[in-house]
């Protein structure tokens, strides 16, 4: 479904028949390309998770908290539906997202505090945005400022709890808590 939409489809949805057409003809070259590039995105970001749940069901004893939090992210990230309902874009980012994971469970055996530190950084500015997405779920799909700072959240965990993977943007817990108050939120 992904590299049908995404072939076929990009960005706007045909609303007339010639327009339609137009896109069918337009995708039949490129399915086969796009199917063929999304497969080892796809097979890369079920890897991570794979790698991500094996240290999560190690932990839950003994962080259940940092396991929850994890498991939580994982959810969010990787619903049912998560291959084709994500933007190209963002999927790419996927393994990182979830190499980050990861990075952060080795960490934590070593330093608890520093977690539980990092871990509260993030908490408010997740919490208010969960509240918002749960609200507007009632009336359809999130603003798209919504959306982009769910995925600033995620970057923000790739910043705190695994600095060397690098962000493609700057961000910081303050740069988000401005930019929460700045939507309105």
């Amino acid at each position: 479904a992904a590299a049908l939409d995404r072939a076929f489809l990009g960005e706007d949805v045909p609303m007339r028949a010639a327009d339609f057409a137009r896109a069918v003809d337009d995708g039949r070259s490129r399915f086969v390309l796009v199917a063929q590039e999304m497969g080892p995105t796809a097979a890369g970001i079920s890897a991570e998770h794979a790698a991500l749940q094996k240290k999560l069901a190690g932990m839950a004893k003994t962080f259940p908290q940092q396991a929850e939090d994890a498991k939580g992210q994982l959810v969010r990230l990787l619903a049912p539906g998560w291959l084709a309902r994500t933007p190209w874009q963002r999927l790419q980012h996927f393994p990182r997202y979830l190499k980050a994971g990861s990075l952060r469970m080795d960490k934590l055996r070593a330093d608890p505090a520093r977690d539980a530190r990092l871990a509260a950084e993030i908490a408010p500015l997740q919490a208010g945005w969960l509240r918002e997405v749960a609200a507007r779920a009632r009336y359809g799909a999130p603003s798209a400022e919504l959306e982009q700072f769910g995925w600033l959240l995620e970057e923000l965990r790739v910043s705190l709890f695994a600095q060397e993977l690098k962000t493609p943007v700057p961000v910081s817990a303050k740069r988000l808590g401005k930019l929460w108050h700045s939507i309105g939120k």
